[in-house]
């Protein structure tokens, strides 16, 4: 594992798999946040054990609803954020292996695929921290590298504008366009990259000078 997180573009996997994990829980989370239904009209009257009588009852929950939007919105932040990246991952587990439970257990389509990849790629996080968090089982654990490329400023900064557009975005727009939303998150993650690679660039320039 120690050699893996030496190699840069694998911790740049890992870095983007938050922004993607995390970004996704928070835009999911602000229609329970506000209060509102997944569906635009009442499902009180769909079949008994259906997908959409389930979301209906528990958005009658009223309290519940907002709070399971609330849990996926810390989840989503905190990964988001690569400064809190394992308590994210720690955090969102849980709630990722429910929902894949659920989309297994009803009529979802292949809905499954996605949020079983989504839990693969979470517990891939909980492993490429394993070595802090074996703490939680009680065994010895290892500080973080030193020269981690996900401590450096940029990915941070970056974490922090792409939740505050998803976040805003989100919750401005009951009807919105997904298309729209992805690109411009796929956009400012480009523009992070182009300008981490412009950095390293200029540091090599300034090492060989030295």
């Amino acid at each position: 594992m120690n050699r893996l997180k030496s190699i840069f573009l694998i911790q740049i996997f890992v870095i983007y798999v938050r922004y993607l994990i995390g970004g996704a829980f928070v835009f999911a989370s602000l229609i329970k946040i506000k209060g509102h239904r997944f569906t635009t009209f009442s499902q009180e009257d769909a079949p008994m054990g259906s997908t959409m009588h389930f979301f209906e009852t528990l958005y009658q929950t009223g309290l519940y609803w907002q709070f399971l939007g609330w849990c996926q919105f810390l989840a989503g932040f905190l990964l988001m954020t690569q400064r809190f990246g394992k308590l994210g991952a720690v955090i969102n587990f849980p709630i990722l292996l429910n929902v894949f439970v659920i989309t297994i257990s009803m009529e979802f389509g292949f809905t499954y695929v996605i949020t079983g990849l989504m839990l693969l790629a979470n517990l891939g996080l909980l492993v490429w921290h394993w070595g802090e968090l074996k703490s939680l089982v009680n065994l010895p654990s290892h500080p973080p590298a030193a020269n981690l490329e996900e401590k450096q400023k940029i990915w941070e900064l970056t974490g922090w504008v792409l939740f505050s557009f998803t976040a805003i975005y989100r919750y401005l727009h009951d009807f919105y366009d997904p298309f729209f939303w992805f690109g411009t998150c796929f956009l400012l993650g480009f523009v992070a990259f182009v300008i981490r690679l412009i950095q390293i660039k200029r540091g090599k320039s300034r090492h060989q000078l030295g």
